[in-house]
């Protein structure tokens, strides 16, 4: 099904034909394409699975939808009708992680300029990408693809318990499980279903405070750095559903143990290949002191941090994705100038949002430093994400401040199910 929209004048044809895709039209993730729609001499094309409404709407010139968002196949017919209505795209994007690989076989399809197929599958598959890490001399969690309990039994005499299971090409800590024990490997195993055609990935438990840094790269080139940190990890989130997850860009970035990670993941991006677009890399500074990559991805970060990143450095990020990825260009430099955090809201139970308290006591206290929030939606079904179900980001030029608010907040507002 296809819906097409927008003129022919000569005014159009000038302009360089821009597709974005993605499967549904959410909220965070039309963010990227707004700004996308913001750049001069660019036409916004869709391809997408459901179409926005609204305004998201308006501002594609033509848009297609697909059976599945998904599917590589989907995709290419999507962009042959867009071709030909509009000409060879001048870019294809997309900022979700399990979209990647699908959108770099779509430009090897096509001859369109971007992430190429073996790069986007560097970065996607966490097996090959440690391997490659590794390769490089950096430091990050040892793994193995396992096939079988037996395998299963090989790595844990390797690095003990725990250990963490997780899709090759998970995300985040979304799908992912700490097993302390042989009986809790066997029976992870045979609920992830392993297989010699469908391994799981086992990787050795980092102890320690984890971050993450995220870049801007331009042909190559790292020109932007910066940092936040998870209070607590998110796997230690979804592991205890009373806990209220806090991501923290505190203002000050100079400390040594920051300067390591942002070397290694320097490194890294060049180890992988990547040439223009954001990068997330969560990383662990384990008990010892030492630096270790967790993963990387080829995507601008979730969680809010792309917003907090640009709060942080007083500048629009999605506007730096939209020129990073569309023009190749860079527009800083940018100065950390704020401290900012993020509070995701959930509570204790299970069934839909009944009711949230705390919400005017907690406005009350630090109410000044909210930049922008979310308040969880009465009847909407609980998250089983550990971003909740709600949120609230907080900014000041005091890191101090802005931890008082974090925690305020959590300590305040409080979720209950029904």
């Amino acid at each position: 099904m296809t819906r097409g929209v927008g003129g022919n004048d000569a005014g159009d044809r000038m302009q360089r034909p821009i597709v974005f895709v993605a499967p549904f039209p959410l909220e965070t993730t039309m963010r990227f394409a707004r700004a996308v729609a913001r750049l001069p001499g660019v036409r916004l094309l869709g391809v997408m699975q459901e179409a926005p409404r609204g305004e998201d709407a308006r501002m594609f010139a033509d848009l297609v939808t697909v059976n599945d968002g998904l599917s590589t196949a989907d995709l290419i017919e999507g962009v042959e009708v867009l071709r030909r209505r509009h000409g060879m795209p001048h870019r294809l994007l997309g900022i979700l992680e399990p979209l990647q690989v699908q959108l770099a076989q779509v430009r090897e399809h096509f001859g369109i300029p971007g992430t190429d197929p073996r790069t986007a599958d560097l970065f996607r598959d966490k097996a090959r990408m440690k391997d490659a890490l590794r390769a490089a001399g950096l430091p990050c969690a040892r793994h193995r693809l396992l096939g079988s309990l037996r395998d299963g039994a090989e790595f844990a005499e390797y690095v003990g318990f725990p250990m963490v299971l997780k899709p090759p090409a998970g995300m985040g800590a979304k799908a992912t499980f700490r097993v302390r024990s042989f009986d809790e490997l066997k029976a992870a195993l045979a609920g992830m279903q392993a297989s010699p055609q469908r391994p799981v990935l086992a990787e050795e438990f980092l102890r320690g405070r984890e971050f993450s840094f995220e870049t801007i790269t331009i042909d190559g080139e790292v020109r932007f750095t910066s940092f936040s940190q998870y209070l607590p990890t998110p796997l230690e989130v979804l592991e205890n559903p009373w806990v209220q997850w806090c991501c923290l860009l505190p203002r000050e970035a100079d400390h040594p143990v920051l300067t390591e990670a942002r070397n290694i993941g320097v490194r890294a991006i060049e180890a992988l290949g990547l040439e223009s677009g954001f990068t997330h890399m969560e990383w662990f500074q384990r008990t010892d002191g030492s630096v270790a990559i967790g993963e990387i991805a080829q995507r601008p970060p979730g969680a809010n941090i792309t917003r907090m990143t640009g709060l942080a450095h007083d500048f629009d990020a999605y506007l730096a994705w939209a020129r990073a990825v569309v023009d190749d260009e860079f527009d800083g430099p940018y100065r950390r100038q704020y401290a900012v955090g993020c509070a995701f809201f959930r509570g204790m139970g299970r069934g839909r949002i009944a009711r949230v308290e705390g919400v005017a006591e907690a406005s009350a206290k630090i109410g000044k430093h909210v930049v922008e929030a979310k308040l969880p939606t009465v009847g909407a079904p609980k998250s089983d994400s550990y971003e909740g179900d709600g949120y609230a980001i907080v900014r000041d030029r005091d890191t101090n401040a802005v931890r008082h608010a974090l925690q305020t907040m959590i300590d305040t507002v409080r979720v209950h199910y029904a």
